[in-house]
């Protein structure tokens, strides 16, 4: 029974709820224009398998403890320097670090927390669509802002950055929700980016260039120290 669970979690993902209009959508589509023109059944099929693979949602074992951060995305690290913080972001003053993490339309979208806290803050910046891995995007694109606090009182802060193609970003907490390490807090469609700001001398586990899986790489330790992590299964 346990092979065959662990069969099933590997080879039928979920699918996020907020992709099944986008998957309608593009079966309608297909189906229309493969009647209207027959040699378009193949790339038709092909599109919707690909929407259907984007807003999968796999089961993630996130590494448990007080002090963890992990990666709120799947992606690519494009950098971990110490930045100025965007002023719509309601972080105390002083120095952070921001770790941006890029994620192109082959990877999962679903954003997790990457700490357990308490959500004190949100706010939605309207903006432009540059791509996501230019260094203006954080300040010019489209954009959601997340502060969470943690038991022990540190916030960091979290933000959703839409891309080139990306156009809506999805927010599924509210300010006083309480959220475990690795649940689950939004999605954003179709190609974006996440920026994860922390104070500036915590130290940095990854490197620019690394790829990151949300709820799973460890990204830092606030102690400043590595400690033995217990692990829980997040959907």
């Amino acid at each position: 029974m346990n092979i065959y669970k662990a069969i099933t979690e590997e080879v039928l993902v979920p699918v996020h709820p907020a992709g099944w209009p986008f998957i309608f959508i593009f079966v309608v589509v297909s189906v229309l224009l493969s009647v209207l023109w027959t040699p378009f059944v193949l790339p038709g099929t092909l599109l919707c398998l690909w929407c259907v693979y984007f807003f999968r949602n796999p089961v993630r074992t996130t590494p448990v403890t007080d002090n963890y951060v992990v990666a709120p995305a799947d992606g690519r690290v494009l950098s971990t320097d110490v930045a100025p913080v965007p002023v719509e972001l309601d972080l105390p003053a002083g120095k952070w670090r921001r770790i941006a993490i890029f994620m192109n339309v082959f990877d999962v979208h679903v954003n997790r927390a990457p700490v357990a806290g308490r959500v004190v803050d949100t706010n939605y910046h309207a903006g432009k669509f540059f791509n996501a891995s230019l260094d203006k995007a954080a300040e010019e694109n489209e954009r959601q802002n997340i502060v969470m606090q943690t038991g022990a009182g540190q916030k960091v802060g979290i933000v959703q950055i839409a891309g080139l193609v990306a156009r809506r970003i999805l927010l599924e907490s509210a300010v006083g929700d309480e959220l475990a390490i690795g649940q689950q807090f939004g999605i954003i469609r179709f190609g974006s980016r996440v920026d994860l700001w922390l104070p500036a001398d915590t130290p940095v586990l990854v490197l620019a260039g690394q790829r990151t899986v949300a709820g799973e790489t460890v990204l830092a330790d606030l102690s400043g120290k590595i400690s033995e992590p217990t692990t829980a299964r997040q959907r």
